[in-house]
């Protein structure tokens, strides 16, 4: 079976593309480009289920058309219309070197000076020119950390952990 800390979104299933079972895929993170990869994990009903890919072409830079192994009609693919789309963490090309915004959604974010948890990434925003960590603290209130190299001291894979300064009064605001 697999598990929810296993894989990592990088997108959803769009509508049917034709009548031979191929779908629109907006994706975030083009890993299973980049890997090779056979298949993609689909969230079925809360039920995380391996997908094998026949092919794929991209669309754009952010939407491809893929065609999955045993799904040969617009109906069939219908019926996978609005999944999420997950990618196993063990087939990641990253290091700890260089990671996906997509894999540290869900990562503790730490306050290095005190060693707390302040919350968990909920999502990235790179629509401004400073990216930022949308964090759900462990109070369940929302906030934004700019998600700059200088303030980020160390990202840990294994234990899904990002230990960050945090400049003084931001976590006030």
């Amino acid at each position: 079976m697999i598990k929810q800390e296993d894989v990592y979104k990088i997108g959803k299933l769009g509508k049917p593309h034709g009548v031979k079972g191929e779908l629109s895929f907006l994706f975030s993170d083009d890993v299973f480009d980049r890997v090779d990869a056979d298949y993609l994990v689909l969230d079925i009903d809360g039920i995380l289920v391996p997908f094998f890919m026949e092919e794929y072409r991209f669309k754009s830079n952010e939407k491809a058309l893929v065609k999955f192994v045993d799904i040969g009609s617009e109906e069939r693919a219908r019926q996978l219309t609005g999944c999420e789309v997950f990618f196993p963490r063990n087939l990641s090309d990253s290091d700890d070197e260089h990671v996906s915004w997509a894999e540290i959604i869900g990562f503790a974010v730490i306050d290095k000076q005190n060693g707390q948890v302040v919350g968990h990434i909920k999502a990235i925003d790179d629509t401004t020119i400073n990216t930022l960590f949308e964090i759900e603290t462990t109070a369940g209130n929302d906030i934004l950390l700019p998600a700059h190299e200088e303030l980020i001291h160390e990202a840990d894979m294994q234990r899904r952990e990002i230990r960050m300064s945090i400049p003084d009064g931001l976590l006030d605001l």
